[in-house]
């Protein structure tokens, strides 16, 4: 006896459904990757108001303050290279040594303002100099790392995850590296190809 040939049109249907849905699972962007870009675009927050100030006041950054400024630079690269790159323990180790080196410079200038009646360098931003600011954001992007490890774990997501691209991360990507041109010129304007001053007060090279 001789069988009908089986339709497959079911069969094909139900592939390219699956198909359709494993593309869309592919195309999401992954838990690590939008964490890393909320990062950058918190440690670029921390540079527009540091820099922001800077502008407005006139009020120069001291070479513990660019100190400050370069370790969040760092760390802001440490979140770029995940986002650019996929995601690496090495970056996160950037992130953190970063983290650590930004702490111990602002608690360095803290130490430096403890006498009684020191008014403290610069602004205070809602009772606290940045300097302060520094040594809480440091610590607080440890936990935020710890934090990421915790929920990329949780989603199943493995390091090494292929990098974020599209126009969100390009658009992150362009206000960070503006920030970091912006305070490299300021630093080359402030303080020339000397050291800088301890309390500076002008651009030595627009005087």
């Amino acid at each position: 006896m001789v069988l009908p040939p089986r339709d497959r049109s079911a069969e094909i249907l139900v592939l390219t459904v699956a198909e359709m849905g494993t593309t869309e699972m592919s195309e999401q962007r992954p838990v690590g990757a939008i964490l890393n870009m909320l990062g950058l675009l918190g440690i670029s927050l921390i540079l527009t108001v540091a820099f922001a100030y800077q502008l407005a006041l006139g009020e120069l950054p001291c070479p513990l303050c660019l100190l400050q400024r370069a370790g969040f630079i760092a760390i802001g690269m440490g979140f770029l290279f995940n986002l650019r790159l996929g995601e690496r323990p090495s970056h996160y180790a950037m992130i953190l040594v970063s983290s650590l080196v930004t702490g111990f410079v602002s608690m360095r200038q803290i130490s430096l303002h403890l006498a009684p009646g020191d008014p403290g360098y610069g602004s205070a931003l809602f009772g606290l100099h940045f300097y302060t600011w520094a040594l809480i954001a440091a610590i607080g992007i440890v936990c935020y790392v710890a934090l990421v490890f915790v929920l990329t774990d949780l989603s199943g997501k493995r390091e090494g995850d292929a990098p974020l691209n599209g126009a969100t991360s390009n658009s992150v990507f362009a206000i960070f590296a503006l920030l970091v041109a912006a305070n490299l010129l300021s630093t080359v304007l402030e303080c020339g190809a000397g050291q800088c001053d301890d309390n500076p007060v002008r651009y030595l090279l627009l005087k």
